[in-house]
């Protein structure tokens, strides 16, 4: 397994909130992604077009603090959905150990697929109520 990352979801305010992780750990942003960026199924609400989708600042040599807004449609931001461990895993093989893995007796909330920015992605809630996010980018852009 390659890397485990930190994952916020905001409200609303993950532009605000990352500007100030910025200034405070430094650094430049890897991506920013909003959510009027993403093609068909992923982008529904014209409300959540300016919401980050996704962004990600590097925090040391091996490590990503990443974070989006969550939309409306997903419900409100609330402690219990708003911190997530994203892995980086090795193959498409290997995700999908880890995606069966983690959600036996839990729920997968999107299966592995294809995702709009080229890498296999997937997020489940675990049987303990710990939210993964499974991405596997063939050519990571570190």
């Amino acid at each position: 397994m390659a890397h485990v990352n930190p994952y916020l979801t905001f409200g609303g305010n993950c532009e605000e909130a990352f500007n100030y992780y910025k200034s405070v750990l430094g650094g430049e942003f890897l991506t920013v992604m909003r959510y009027k960026d993403m093609p068909g199924p992923h982008h529904q609400d014209p409300a959540d077009d300016n919401l980050v989708m996704h962004v990600a600042l590097p925090i040391g040599k091996n490590s990503l603090l990443m974070g989006g807004d969550r939309p409306k449609s997903f419900g409100p931001a609330e402690l219990g959905n708003v911190f997530s461990l994203a892995i980086d895993p090795d193959s498409r093989e290997h995700a999908d150990k880890l995606f069966e893995g983690l959600s036996s007796g839990g729920k997968a909330d999107m299966p592995m697929g294809d995702a709009p920015w080229g890498a296999y992605f997937g997020m489940l809630t675990d049987k303990f109520g710990v939210q993964w996010m499974i991405n596997y980018d063939a050519n990571p852009k570190q």
